[in-house]
């Protein structure tokens, strides 16, 4: 007779982080991937919330949160992260505080800290403290996401990539191309620089065309110097993965850049995703760059209709009128 295999264990993921920061998105995010949600639950409650269900489940927590205790949240994800039948993560959700400024100008709403006012140097005053209050738990995360320059789609492929429910156990590694004039991920665990190889850029017939396809696959692959950064990219990171779930990790981000991140990074990236996947490794890639080229193609029609409707009469602001 076959032996009982045990039920994988119930994802509990809890959501916290600075107020005006996206907590609230991110839980709507895990709703939408199935995931039952609590939001603010008694901390009293918090360990409890898994006796009863077996679907994937997210609580949202805050200062707002009544009887909050930064530690006491703390120790209670330590106990469920130990707990047979639990995979227990902790998101932290934070923005750097020129953006939380600017979303509580634009809201107008009252943060839970500020004394007194809505606005101004008060919403500044309770943004620091509660830095302060949940400085504990954003250095315990699983995973911290920093909405600053996170528009909502790339949020949203972020949590789905993360934590859409598998069966499968072990690490998930995500694998990231960008460009570096926009700046480092955020979120990456390891950068690698391949600016060094030649730029299909100048080549006439390569530039519109991305690392995905098979033109400019060969012609970075053909670089004198491809084999050997191949050799030891992959040399690096094959041992080096299993360690890191040995050591308890979940996710792993992997960020590969080059100038414009259309072309060198992108074909890096799917060739490495081959790589691990071959290895037997969960590996979900994205594209931040052409990502966001995407977004942006996708939202022109609809610029192009508002600007249309601004520009019939009576549509945005009066023309100017012109001298006869």
């Amino acid at each position: 007779m076959a032996a009982n295999v045990p039920p994988p264990p119930r994802p509990f993921v809890v959501v916290t982080g600075l107020s005006g920061a996206g907590k609230a998105s991110v839980l709507n995010l895990l709703e939408d991937l199935g995931y039952e949600t609590v939001d603010n639950p008694p901390l009293s409650i918090l360990e409890s919330l898994v006796e009863d269900g077996t679907m994937p489940l997210a609580a949202g927590i805050d200062t707002r949160t009544r009887g909050f205790d930064a530690a006491e949240v703390k120790r209670a994800i330590h106990a469920l992260r130990g707990r047979p039948g639990v995979a227990a993560t902790l998101i932290f959700v934070t923005a750097e505080e020129p953006v939380l400024l600017r979303r509580y100008t634009e809201t107008r709403r009252r943060h839970p800290l500020a004394p007194g006012g809505a606005l101004g140097t008060r919403v500044a005053d309770g943004i620091a403290r509660e830095k302060a209050i949940l400085e504990p738990l954003r250095d315990d995360a699983d995973l911290v996401v920093d909405t600053s320059d996170l528009p909502l789609p790339a949020l949203r492929r972020l949590i789905e990539e993360r934590f859409r429910p598998e069966d499968s156990p072990g690490m998930s590694v995500l694998l990231q191309s960008f460009g570096y004039p926009k700046g480092l991920p955020r979120e990456a665990d390891l950068v690698f620089d391949v600016r060094f190889l030649r730029n299909p850029h100048y080549v006439p017939a390569l530039k519109p065309l991305t690392g995905k396809d098979s033109g400019v696959a060969d012609y970075v692959a053909a670089d004198p110097d491809f084999p050997a950064f191949w050799q030891r990219l992959t040399g690096f990171l094959d041992p080096l993965l299993p360690r890191y779930v040995a050591e308890g990790k979940k996710y792993l981000t992997v960020a590969i850049g080059c100038t414009g991140g259309r072309h060198r990074s992108v074909l890096v990236t799917e060739r490495l995703a081959d790589h691990l996947r071959s290895l037997g490794w969960r590996v979900d890639v994205t594209h931040r760059e052409l990502s966001a080229e995407r977004d942006r193609v996708a939202a022109a029609p609809q610029a192009a209709t508002t600007i249309g409707a601004a520009a019939r009469p009576g549509g945005g602001r009066e023309a100017p009128q012109r001298n006869p």
